[in-house]
């Protein structure tokens, strides 16, 4: 598909219609030769009085008449409307870059400030560095039994992202810390294809810039994706594929880079697979009525399966695609070997409670951290869906937007088990809603004679004096927020004086000093990066996940007796994670052996705890 063509130059014509003398000389018609005045056959002869051909004609000659009229002047060219459809979107600018390398250095700042002390180091972030530092260091996907809870690129990007850097996992500092600087380029980079997505669905620069300010100071935004976290990789690869649809033509190259990225955030995140059919109703509707839109329509989901085909393959290599016997009984896991397909059908069996209760995440994390973002998205998303639909051929932004909200906000409140990171796709979702709605209301509010003359100056007034008021205000709690003792202090993602993974090296650094390397250890994931990759090298120390379910560290190591056991080191909320995942009573030996032992350090920070316990 190309671009607006250029429409044709209408012929002159005089006052009442008619073709100039100019153009009926000139234009080659039925009795006329091309490149000719003249018709075909007939000579020009120099009249009594007329001057040579290659003669100047007088000035009286060449002078119009009062009265006679002169020709109509030649139409300007119309500027193409935007359409989303067709890839027509005003360029960038002089404004729009200078808003753009604004929100980029918000990213880095926002994001970037207090990086390596806020927030708490994650179960998740040490497993994901855990496998990383497996790939880097022993060539497998796991130190453990791979089961495919999730796919592997993610860990595979950390992985690529370790090798080359001069000290690898310790180049920050940490394992956890080198991850984190990775999400830190994930996200001004995810900066830079939200706003430029936006911008392309709505041209907007205006619209571009709320999306990308809300994705940046967020207080959610910056809690979640400054975690080491597969749903932040996620976001940057839907993202580009998106960038990629919205390319002004859709070429062979794009549509194939679109659907390459959808791919890989498929085998980054599963969850990915509810953005896609935003992505196959855009894909549609750019290349509909196109000479290629039979070879596009087929060549982006080929590179979208591409990915997928080959983490299948290596399944199905290992003997891991099926279970034993076809046999995909919940109740009866397959004990010889794991299985692709068996434990997507138990991921897709698992459920809890609902979001909306008052003990759900709705409550108890998310509408805590940011109520602005949710409540406002959740509007935006409906007016979107309102728009789009009404008008889908030219409200196409607003129905892509709306459609991409709505697909993973229901993933969310489906029912299936839901973890507090879960999200973080949904953040620049809501965000890309909110600046699409706010550039609506504010083109509709302006319309008027009288908002004319204030119109450029005010459309970036509004939405500024908007943005200090959430930033100024304790009750966002996007700068500043009001404490448990009532006191309003710089948000807790800023607070200088708070450094919560100053906790966690205390812990580390009394291991280190007090606990035999030899020991063996039950902790959480957070710590297996300190623990193996840094001398001297704890090689007994075993999450409780594992040290419960894994056949070579349960019955092989800890034998299931809670005397095997030297010491435990407790990270915050690890206790209620053993009671949740001891459902079947797999973790009753490690309760038994916290109940036998006695605390050795403990450190406190405001509703954290960290503790170590020796097992007598």
């Amino acid at each position: 598909m190309s671009d607006n063509p250029t429409p044709s130059r209408p012929a002159a014509v005089d006052a009442e219609g008619r073709n100039t003398a100019a153009d009926m000389n000139t234009a080659p018609g039925k009795d006329t030769a091309p490149g000719t005045g003249t018709a075909p056959g007939t000579h020009t002869t120099a009249g009594k009085g007329a001057a040579p051909e290659n003669a100047a004609a007088p000035e009286s000659a060449t002078a119009p008449d009062k009265g006679t009229e002169a020709p109509a002047r030649r139409p300007r060219r119309r500027r193409p409307r935007f359409s989303v459809e067709r890839g027509w979107f005003p360029p960038l600018g002089n404004k729009g870059r200078i808003a753009l390398v604004a929100s980029l250095l918000t990213g880095v700042l926002t994001h970037g400030y207090h990086l390596f002390r806020y927030p708490l180091y994650l179960t998740d972030e040490g497993i994901y560095m855990q496998r990383a530092w497996s790939l880097v260091r022993e060539t497998s996907l796991s130190p453990y039994t791979y089961d495919y809870d999730h796919a592997p690129l993610g860990w595979i990007t950390l992985a690529g992202w370790v090798f080359p850097l001069p000290k690898q996992f310790e180049t920050f500092g940490n394992a956890i810390n080198t991850g984190r600087f990775l999400m830190l380029l994930v996200h001004v980079v995810s900066v830079y294809l939200l706003f430029e997505v936006t911008r392309r669905l709505s041209g907007s620069v205006l619209a571009a810039t709320v999306t990308s300010f809300l994705f940046n100071v967020s207080p959610l935004a910056v809690y979640f994706q400054r975690q080491v976290l597969l749903d932040n990789l996620m976001i940057l690869w839907l993202l580009l594929s998106l960038f990629m649809l919205l390319r002004r033509e859709v070429t062979i190259r794009s549509v194939f880079g679109g659907g390459l990225a959808l791919g890989i955030a498929l085998i980054t995140k599963e969850n990915a697979i509810f953005f896609v059919p935003s992505f196959m109703y855009l894909l549609y509707r750019r290349v509909k009525g196109s000479a290629s839109s039979r070879f596009t329509s087929t060549l982006w989901p080929f590179a979208a399966i591409a990915p997928i085909g080959a983490y299948v393959t290596y399944a199905l290599l290992k003997n891991e695609l099926l279970p034993s016997g076809f046999d995909f009984d919940l109740n009866n896991p397959p004990a010889d070997h794991v299985s692709l397909l068996y434990t997507l059908w138990w991921q897709l069996n698992r459920s809890q409670g609902t979001l909306f209760s008052h003990t759900g995440l709705l409550q108890t994390s998310w509408l805590v951290r940011d109520k602005f973002l949710l409540i406002a998205g959740v509007i935006a998303m409906v007016m979107c869906l309102w728009i789009g639909v009404r008008d889908r051929r030219r409200n196409l932004g607003f129905l892509i937007a709306g459609t991409l909200a709505f697909g993973y906000a229901f993933y969310l409140v489906r029912g299936s088990v839901v973890l507090d990171f879960y999200v973080t796709p949904l953040i620049p979702m809501f965000a890309l809603n909110i600046g699409l709605i706010i550039d609506r209301l504010l083109k509709g509010s302006f319309a008027s004679r009288f908002m004319r003359g204030a119109h450029s100056l005010t459309r970036v007034a509004v939405p500024s004096f908007v943005a200090v008021l959430l930033l100024v205000s304790p009750a966002s709690g996007y700068l500043v927020h009001t404490n448990t003792e009532g006191v309003t202090q710089i948000a807790d993602q800023y607070q200088s004086k708070i450094n919560l993974t100053g906790m966690q090296h205390a812990q580390i650094a009394w291991v280190r000093k007090h606990v035999p390397p030899n020991s063996r250890i039950i902790m959480d994931d957070d710590l297996w990066g300190e623990l193996h990759d840094v001398r001297p090298f704890y090689p007994y120390a075993h999450s409780h996940w594992n040290a419960s379910s894994d056949p070579d560290v349960r019955d092989k190591l800890f034998k299931k007796r809670w005397q095997n056991v030297d010491y435990i080191i407790m990270s915050n909320k690890m206790r209620k994670s053993i009671m949740t995942n001891n459902s079947d009573g797999r973790e009753n030996w490690i309760l038994q052996a916290l109940r036998n032992s006695s605390r050795v350090w403990s450190e406190t920070q405001g509703n954290i705890k960290l503790e170590i316990y020796r097992v007598q």
